[in-house]
């Protein structure tokens, strides 16, 4: 599963970013709101754990390097995509 797909947020995501999706997604999904519909608590269930995932940092950067890119089907915009931010710093642009 990819996370930030989940959550709906960019790879470079801030913690920010990726809690207020979190919460936006979690109510709209949550079970009690969605009565009836048996997919709603399977999805709840993603959000919860990619939320668990990717707010923590330690198991952000251990699903980042290990898990992420077996996932994925990389192609070079997606590759850009995610790793934007490094190469932005690295050819001296920076991030503010």
């Amino acid at each position: 599963m990819d996370y930030y797909r989940i959550l709906e947020v960019s790879y470079d995501a801030n913690e920010e970013c990726i809690r207020s999706n979190y919460i936006r997604l979690a109510l709209k999904w949550h079970p009690d709101k969605k009565k009836g519909e048996e997919c709603s608590t399977s999805r709840f269930q993603e959000i919860n754990e990619a939320y668990k995932v990717l707010s923590d940092p330690t198991k952000r950067r251990v699903y980042d390097r290990e898990i992420l890119p077996q996932i994925q089907d990389y192609n070079f915009i997606d590759y850009l995509n995610q790793h934007k931010g490094l190469i932005l710093t690295c050819s001296g642009l920076g991030i503010r």
